[in-house]
């Protein structure tokens, strides 16, 4: 690993070294989404509604499916910050040996999951007959690239954790490229439709796996990875699964909500499902965007508390609030403002665009409160603690939600009545987890100081 992909999280400013962590990671999200947005304005643009709908309506299900693995990588990702920061190289390189093996593990296994499951499980969902058949197709060939998923998704927490942010950026541009590429090649020249889009997808995904991998296998001392010493080490394993199991929980609960509202949606009809699914995608750069910080919380107090610099952690969290704050008030009013402009790259149905421009009302404007409510989490996970924020996360949020929807939502079928839930149950869940996180911090802080 060269010293210049690395950042001191330990030592000097730290708001000048959240952008530097943030800013690579932000773009490289982003970056992600253009891609995927790429996927659905195709599929959109030259297939039609129908096809639009039915990529969009397997998004939540595809998060439902893979977050339990992900919140391992998010587990793995705190665990190797904590020996970094305490300079334990023996423990960090076991650590990324046994990511790595579990990424592929895991990965094949998601296949069978994704294949077998798709159909049942949108089925459930009371997806539309004229959508269903292509969404299971959708998902059925997304879910052959899960072991790439995976690998990648594992490959890039690792050197995140060190703070290098800018090779996981160049490697999804790259396999960003290939998969516009593909999209226009199998979806507007071989007509495929969603199974074209689905293909670019996960070709993509062994692209970007196959770079972070030769990446991590010629760096240098601790970080090198040896393909020869993938190993499941039991004791480094189950402190992933400590800390990752529970975040990795939160957000399948997370989307079992977030399916029931697909499932609300999908009530309104074909229309009213596309702009959904155009203005969640515009969303989805709004909330990567803030996402960037939560991982910046998380991996900074992470290495601090494994360094023991306690006095560190509150100054990294104010930070962070402040950052995010800013990127989702302008980000997220920034999408509803020019909310018309934006859809219409998605679509050229007006009632569509209109169907979209209520959600980005409702849910993009207000979104900084996501924000403070994930930045809020990272901290409190990056301090060890990852079953108190879960719990207060199902709590506030996810099992709000799906309360609001057997009650409020069943006695006022409106959109308004859907997608209002999102604000109310983001503020209220933040304003627990800053309640938590000056509890927990006086064991640390306090003894610290």
């Amino acid at each position: 690993m060269r010293k210049t992909n690395t950042i001191d999280m330990l030592n000097g400013p730290i708001f000048s070294r959240i952008l530097l962590f943030s800013i690579p990671l932000m773009l490289s999200s982003i970056l992600q989404l253009l891609f995927n947005a790429a996927d659905i304005i195709v599929v959109g643009q030259f297939s039609g509604s129908d096809a639009l709908a039915a990529v969009g309506a397997t998004s939540a299900l595809i998060n439902l499916l893979v977050n339990l693995f992900v919140g391992v990588s998010i587990g793995s990702s705190v665990v190797m910050g904590k020996y970094v920061g305490a300079r334990d190289f023996d423990n960090v390189e076991k650590t990324i040996h046994a990511s790595m093996y579990f990424a592929i593990v895991s990965g094949f296994i998601m296949i069978f999951v994704g294949i077998l499951a798709a159909k049942p499980l949108l089925e459930m969902m009371a997806t539309p007959d004229g959508v269903i058949n292509l969404s299971t197709l959708y998902m059925r060939i997304y879910f052959l690239g899960m072991p790439g998923f995976m690998v990648y998704n594992f490959g890039a927490a690792i050197l995140r954790t060190v703070g290098d942010t800018k090779r996981p950026l160049y490697f999804l541009g790259i396999a960003g490229i290939v998969n516009v590429i593909l999209n226009l090649l199998l979806v507007i020249v071989f007509k495929l439709g969603v199974a074209g889009v689905a293909i670019a997808t996960t070709v993509s995904q062994y692209i970007s796996a196959a770079l972070v991998t030769l990446s991590l296998m010629q760096s240098e001392d601790y970080m090198k990875l040896k393909l020869k010493e993938l190993k499941f080490h039991k004791d480094i394993v189950l402190e992933m699964l400590r800390v990752g199991l529970p975040a990795g929980l939160q957000g399948i609960i997370f989307n079992i909500s977030n399916v029931l509202i697909q499932s609300s949606v999908n009530s309104f009809g074909s229309l009213v499902m596309a702009g959904n699914t155009a203005a969640a995608n515009i969303e989805g750069f709004v909330y990567v965007a803030m996402n960037s910080i939560y991982q910046a919380a998380l991996t900074f107090t992470s290495q601090n508390m494994g360094a023991k610099n306690y006095h560190r952690v509150d100054k990294i969290l104010i930070r962070c609030l402040i950052v995010v704050t800013a990127i989702g008030l302008i980000m997220g009013v920034g999408a509803y403002v020019f909310g018309h402009q934006l859809l219409s790259i998605y679509t050229n149905d007006p009632a569509v665009i209109e169907y979209g421009i209520n959600r980005l009302m409702l849910v993009s404007a207000p979104y900084f409160l996501c924000g403070l409510m994930d930045v809020f989490v990272g901290s409190l996970r990056g301090m060890g603690y990852s079953i108190m924020p879960m719990i207060v996360s199902l709590t506030g949020a996810c099992l709000f939600r799906i309360v609001w929807i057997f009650t409020i939502f069943a006695a006022y079928h409106t959109q308004f009545m859907l997608y209002i839930s999102y604000p109310i149950s983001w503020a209220l869940t933040a304003g627990i987890h800053c309640l938590c996180y000056l509890i927990v911090r006086r064991k640390f802080i306090v003894k610290g100081a």
